[in-house]
């Protein structure tokens, strides 16, 4: 049979009629060709895709990650971040950040071969440290040294733990709403601190903001702040805002959930002026579209498009929980609106987050929440947390006198310091023959607070313990107290599971995401410890997809917060805990131990105090 060809009309886009008309004029100009030659090179040029953008600035770097409309990760990039530390203050500087953002979209999208105009919707995450400016947006230092670069209080800086005692002695209403007392590491005693140390920065600050607003504020020129940030660490009342925009029979962003009778309390009335300007006026739901978009400046800084939609911020370990708390296994995704609420979310990197949500509010002790609607919409979140994870690891690792060779063994070889130590416990099992890896530490036990305890105890002044030292300074000895580093962070988590269910939680999984979590032997004596089984995520940038998912409800693309975390969330490996009874009884009586070596050191603070009477 033989081929038929095409005519003519089948191969060649069709001119609009007024451009066909204008062709077949005699001598027709020339501009209709160039006319037909656009529309050929526009049909050949592929669609335009739609891509997320997340934002997360963590402690020592800003990271940029592009994900597709399925929540899987086109690209990332990081920039470090400058850092400051003299004792108990430890500074950063809004300037330094913003440029490392901007470098860091701009590396990502270089990576990714993702153009500026294919960016949909943009989210950004960040450590919860405070951030002063002035009335033009410049820097306000909050530094002793003067340095106004350093207008960042970190979020674990702890220069204010004297400030935060005073707070919880007031027995204010509102500390119900975060375990009973505040932290060090929230925002009222660093912004007492301020006030009653830094003068001068206290009368020049015209905004006062969470590290993760001030990036959306300098992305859009929109001051909104997140429920997030203001509920979590600047205990403002996100159920007393929704029942009061509710009885008003409107959606309004007006920021009326601060307690005004807390701030006069404390000493900081003055915040409360100008409908509580410096500080937040207008709050909303993460994810709410800020402004216009992308500001024009913003958007050539980033190498973007101005009008980009921008969501409202969240903190980096929320964003986290955004990114994962959906990521399911398939066979375990029934359609159960309670089913979320048995999960709790570790976001393991510089400190660990342990995040769950319920339908109704939780009060427990030592806890920080119930926070409404912080994280999801319409839930009450629990937040627990260490604040010493990651970066107790690396303490202790880094200032064991094995560290340096070490170091230089794992970069001879093309691995990390966390990967060698892992192989050598595999062989030390093989020569000592215990009767699984963790009894390796049956001599060795770590209290893990070397930065105090944030949850469920809530006391900064408790200290670290290694029980079992010995004159041994070989590198094996090292992997013994990183294993037994390990465990105590686990027994940790283990304390904050049990507290949280204890007091009305039914969590029966985990789900970990962050770098600790690409660590198999961290997360499997997890798992071990905790009895529960742990869920990885598909992406192991859960932090950064928990920042897109906010450009995408920002973008419209999804409804809600949550259909887009059920949408863009999706599970990996799952793993589960020993299955061999006496690994159980054995983590059982190194738990009491753990447990025994807080108690004993609160009766030895007592002693010490009594003696010095």
């Amino acid at each position: 049979m033989g081929r038929t060809g095409k005519g003519w009309t089948e191969t060649t886009p069709l001119l609009s009629p007024r451009a066909a008309s204008y062709y077949h004029k005699p001598h027709a100009s020339a501009d209709v060709y160039v006319e037909m030659a656009a529309a050929s090179a526009a049909a050949a040029r592929p669609p335009l895709r739609s891509v997320l953008l997340g934002v997360d600035v963590g402690t020592g770097s800003a990271r940029a990650g592009l994900f597709d409309e399925k929540g899987k990760l086109l690209g990332s990039a990081a920039s470090p971040i400058q850092i400051w530390k003299e004792g108990d203050c430890i500074e950063q500087s809004s300037t330094d950040i913003w440029h490392a953002v901007c470098a860091a979209v701009k590396s990502a999208c270089s990576r990714a071969n993702v153009d500026g105009k294919e960016v949909a919707g943009i989210g950004f995450a960040a450590t919860c440290s405070l951030v002063a400016v002035d009335a033009d947006g410049s820097p306000v230092t909050v530094s002793w040294s003067g340095d106004s670069r350093r207008n960042i209080i970190i979020w674990m800086d702890h220069r204010a733990v004297k400030q935060a005692e005073r707070i919880n002695s007031s027995d204010s209403p509102v500390l119900q709403y975060c375990g009973g007392s505040v932290s060090p590491e929230m925002q009222p005693p660093k912004l007492l601190w301020v006030k009653e140390n830094l003068k001068e920065s206290w009368s020049m600050a015209f905004r006062w903001m969470d590290l993760s607003d001030w990036l959306s504020f300098r992305a859009t020129g929109d001051d909104t702040r997140s429920l997030c940030t203001t509920v979590c660490k600047w205990t403002y009342l996100g159920h007393a805002h929704m029942e009061h925009i509710g009885a008003k029979g409107s959606r309004g962003m007006e920021a009326c959930g601060w307690d005004d009778d807390f701030w006069e309390d404390i000493g900081l009335g003055d915040l409360m002026d100008g409908h509580h300007a410096k500080i937040g006026r207008s709050v909303a739901f993460p994810g709410h579209p800020l402004g216009s978009g992308l500001t024009p400046i913003a958007a050539k800084e980033l190498g973007l498009v101005a009008g980009t939609p921008v969501g409202t911020s969240l903190i980096d370990a929320h964003a986290g929980g955004v990114g994962v708390m959906e990521c399911v296994p398939a066979a375990d995704s029934a359609d159960d609106s309670e089913a979320i609420c048995h999960r709790m979310v570790l976001v393991c990197g510089t400190s660990t987050c342990h995040m769950a949500v319920s339908r109704n509010k939780l009060f427990i002790p030592g806890v920080w929440g119930p926070y409404w609607s912080a994280m999801i919409p319409q839930f009450w979140l629990t937040e627990g947390g260490q604040s010493a994870t990651g970066a107790l690891l690396d303490y202790v690792i880094q200032n064991h006198v094995a560290s340096p060779h070490l170091a230089n063994r794992a970069a001879s070889q093309g691995t990390s310091v966390f990967e060698l130590l892992n192989k050598m416990l595999e062989l030390m099992v093989q020569e000592l023959n215990p009767p699984f890896l963790a009894a390796l530490t049956k001599d060795m036990h770590v209290l893990p607070d070397f930065h105090g305890n944030r949850s469920p105890i809530a006391d900064p002044a408790v200290r670290g313990v290694i029980y079992g030292l010995t004159l041994d300074t070989s590198e094996s000895q090292l992997a013994l107290l990183y294993l037994a580093t390990v465990q105590g962070i686990a027994y940790g988590t283990r304390h904050i599971v049990e507290h949280c269910n204890a007091h009305g939680h039914e969590i029966g999984t985990l789900i970990a995401c962050g770098g600790l979590a690409k660590n198999p032997l961290y997360i499997q004596e997890h798992a071990d410890i905790t009895g529960y089984p742990i869920i990885l995520p598909r992406e192991s940038e859960s932090v950064l997809l928990g920042a897109a998912i906010l450009g995408a409800v920002a973008a419209k693309k999804y409804p809600s917060l949550h259909e887009a975390m059920k949408a863009l969330n999706a599970s990996g490996q799952v793993v589960y805990p020993s299955k061999d009874p006496k690994v159980r009884k054995y983590h059982d009586a190194k738990y009491r131990v753990f447990r025994d070596l807080y108690e004993k050191q609160i009766s030895y603070r007592f002693s010490m105090t009594e003696s010095l009477a």
